[in-house]
């Protein structure tokens, strides 16, 4: 066993097929199989189950899997610990951002990390809160935005804050600038699923004050999500972020939800593993000050946390 056949298991896992693997690691297909059978004559085992569909692992690859991946990082760490120098890290990062903060964030900071940081490859996943919480539980990010409810922070660094509003189509009839929690159970609603951050903090609210909504669509897309708002089929509980180019442009309507207001804090969290590299550690203190510029720019509909 060595580096290079951990890497290419791991390629090939992630990839889903020796094919995809081949061209994203830019090596032929066959001596990728070469070296998972070496690995697998190697360990007596075997690793991968081969089909047409692709490859999935079996009981022992899924236990190489996890070792490899933390291996082939302890490497990448050691590496950057001894190579990069602080004024000028390089390296890979990965951050996982909820699509909703993505609509307003991933632009300016791929935009600073080039021209600030131009020796960091910055790895950038976009998704729906509850799976992007699972992988980075998982170990996959280096860095993730993440939201949280005031009290559950904990030692990750608040970014911003965000008041959840109702999103209507624009051709409702005329609504006030707010409207009272306990109004939304007037309204159909197309929500993220429940394992879904924004739609915990709502259900934990709406139980508190004995309220309840009126949930007609479970989707976990946030696109498909404004795309039905936008055509009048449902409305929704989202955060301003969210479908700011829509409001902006008329397609749609943000009411600010009161009595009380829900209040999320968009989160930064580490992965511990990766404390100590430079390039994430450059990447970790940039994120704020790019957050804070849009804030105050007005391209974020959010306030800034009192920094410590």
């Amino acid at each position: 066993m060595d580096i290079r056949q951990l890497r290419y298991f791991v390629g090939v896992v992630e990839a889903g097929s020796f094919t995809k693997a081949a061209a994203t690691l830019n090596v032929a297909q066959s001596a990728l199989s070469l070296h998972v059978r070496q690995l697998e004559q190697g360990f007596g085992t075997q690793l991968l189950v081969r089909d047409r569909t692709g490859v999935s692992v079996t009981a022992s690859g899924d236990k190489l899997l996890e070792r490899a991946r933390n291996i082939l990082k302890e490497i990448q760490l050691t590496e950057a610990e001894l190579t990069n120098s602080v004024a000028a890290p390089s390296g890979e990062v990965t951050i996982g951002i909820p699509s909703g903060a993505a609509r307003v964030l991933s632009g300016p900071l791929l935009e600073s990390v080039r021209s600030e940081l131009p020796r960091i490859s910055l790895k950038m996943i976009e998704g729906m809160t509850g799976p992007l919480e699972e992988w980075m539980a998982a170990g996959r990010f280096n860095l993730a935005v993440l939201y949280r409810t005031a009290e559950s922070v904990g030692r990750m660094t608040v970014l911003a804050r965000e008041e959840l509003c109702l999103v209507v189509p624009r051709g409702e009839p005329p609504f006030e600038e707010s409207i009272p929690l306990a109004d939304l159970h007037a309204f159909p609603l197309a929500v993220p699923m429940r394992n879904n951050n924004v739609r915990r903090s709502v259900a934990d609210v709406m139980a508190q004050h004995g309220c309840v909504l009126d949930v007609r669509f479970e989707v976990d897309s946030l696109s498909t999500i404004i795309n039905m708002v936008m055509e009048a089929k449902a409305y929704s509980i989202l955060a301003p972020s969210a479908v700011q180019k829509e409001a902006s442009q008329g397609q749609v309507r943000t009411i600010k939800i009161i009595d009380p207001v829900i209040t999320r804090s968009v989160v930064l969290a580490v992965n511990p593993k990766d404390e100590r590299s430079p390039a994430v550690s450059e990447v970790r203190k940039l994120i704020p000050k790019v957050v804070t510029t849009l804030i105050q720019g007005r391209h974020w509909a959010a306030t800034v946390p009192d920094r410590v």
